[in-house]
């Protein structure tokens, strides 16, 4: 049986937000295209930041919103995976912020749910949170 280490299962969940944002541009320039394709927008309707098809608008808001909280989530990662004092809790709150981008790129893409949308943010900040806690930890204690 094929067994993660302590850094693999701490690193695989940035791997999987960086699978996400991958998917999310791909997703953004698909929907973009077709709109193209089908004559509903004008290739010089997008030198406006919200000029995307009412498809694509909400992808383009999640994808933006992937730089936003989480590179916070991102710095943590990176100091507490150099400080190489990875626990179990890093881990956990690790995988608490993939899941919780997940949650909110379906419902920030695939509804209009906003006060929902607002709701499973809370996942991600909660997720963040405990990260930069102990990236506080580790610095003043």
């Amino acid at each position: 049986m094929f067994e993660l280490t302590t850094d693999q299962q701490f690193l695989l969940p940035f791997l999987g937000h960086f699978a996400l944002v991958a998917a999310l541009y791909t997703w953004l320039t698909w929907e973009r295209q077709t709109a193209l394709r089908k004559g509903e927008i004008k290739p010089a309707a997008f030198v406006n930041a919200n000029a995307d098809p009412e498809r694509s608008k909400r992808v383009a808001r999640n994808l933006s919103n992937q730089f936003e909280l989480p590179v916070f989530a991102l710095f943590a990662a990176a100091i507490i995976y150099q400080s190489g004092r990875i626990e179990a809790i890093d881990i956990a709150a690790a995988w608490l912020f993939l899941i919780g981008r997940l949650i909110h790129t379906g419902v920030q893409t695939l509804t209009m749910n906003v006060p929902w949308r607002g709701l499973v943010f809370l996942i991600n900040f909660i997720a963040v949170v405990v990260l930069m806690g102990r990236v506080a930890q580790g610095v003043f204690l």
